[in-house]
């Protein structure tokens, strides 16, 4: 365990208290506004406190024009796929359950590596993937026998969460020669801009104005998800070791369920319970460091 200084440690925690809490909050706020126009709007009012935060920490806004080729390709899989899907999928799912599917992406992630990327995988890593599909077979059980389209919004998490994965692979790989947080925001960019073009085109007879839960729902997406949570995500991945962004990821999703029963009165089932333990396996596998080297 790495010695951790108290800011660390302070970001680390409410990074992952924002985004574990975010998922029933993006259930509520689509219950109350059309999704794909929900998430544009926060990010609309997001991204200026992205760029102050590229201000604050003195970071440069400028990128070569022949590296925009290469961005679009990682602003696509890193971010807009799965905004998009995302978004789309929450309305279908319980909150908990979508954020159990979206954080399988560590899971797509080593599969991918292993597979086209020559990356080695341990015992452990394929006995995580095994998990994780014994976990989303549990979830996709207690779907099949009900209607409403729940098996779509299951099909959608997935596709984020490998989206998500192929766009960190080849994240870990660019060649572009810019600070990580510039990436970060011209890839916000790309998103905000794909985002309102599919509300627009979309969802705009269904415009209206926000009620007060979804305009307190679209801030906290804004002002924490957007302006806080991928900035501190990105100050911690530069800062710390490896095992802060594990520690995260493992326990979000478990976040996501409880919070989501306890906020919205969702039911769970033994095999809600049988597939977060199943997806805490298989993350921390995939995650966990080996014993550290003399």
């Amino acid at each position: 365990m790495p010695t951790l200084s108290r800011q660390q440690l302070v970001i680390l925690c409410l990074l992952t208290l924002v985004w574990g809490l975010n998922w029933p909050v993006m259930k509520t706020g689509v219950q109350h506004f059309p999704p794909l126009s929900f998430r544009a709007l926060s990010m609309l009012i997001g991204l200026p406190l992205l760029a102050l935060g590229l201000l604050v920490l003195k970071v440069p806004f400028r990128l070569e024009r022949r590296y925009w080729g290469p961005l679009v390709v990682l602003g696509f899989f890193n971010m807009v796929m799965w905004h998009t899907l995302i978004i789309v999928a929450i309305p279908l799912l319980p909150s908990g359950r979508a954020a159990i599917l979206g954080y399988t992406m560590p899971i797509f992630s080593a599969a991918l590596g292993a597979l086209f990327f020559s990356d080695r995988l341990p015992p452990r890593a394929w006995l995580g993937v095994a998990a994780a599909a014994g976990g989303v077979l549990l979830l996709l059980w207690n779907e099949m026998d009900k209607l409403g389209g729940k098996p779509t919004g299951v099909a959608l998490m997935l596709l984020a969460a490998a989206s998500w994965a192929l766009g960190t692979q080849l994240l870990r790989r660019t060649r572009i020669p810019a600070p990580t947080l510039t990436l970060a925001f011209w890839m916000t960019v790309m998103t905000t801009g794909c985002l309102c073009l599919l509300a627009t085109l979309l969802e705009r007879p269904r415009w209206h104005a926000p009620d007060p839960v979804a305009w307190g729902t679209i801030l906290f997406n804004a002002v924490l998800v957007i302006g806080f949570a991928q900035v501190a995500w990105f100050f911690l991945v530069r800062t710390l070791p490896p095992l802060a962004s594990t520690l995260s990821v493992m326990l979000i999703p478990v976040l996501g369920v409880f919070s989501g029963a306890w906020w919205l009165g969702e039911i769970l089932h033994w095999q809600d319970w049988t597939a977060v333990a199943l997806m805490v396996l298989a993350i921390a596998s995939v995650l966990w460091p080996s014993r550290a080297r003399r």
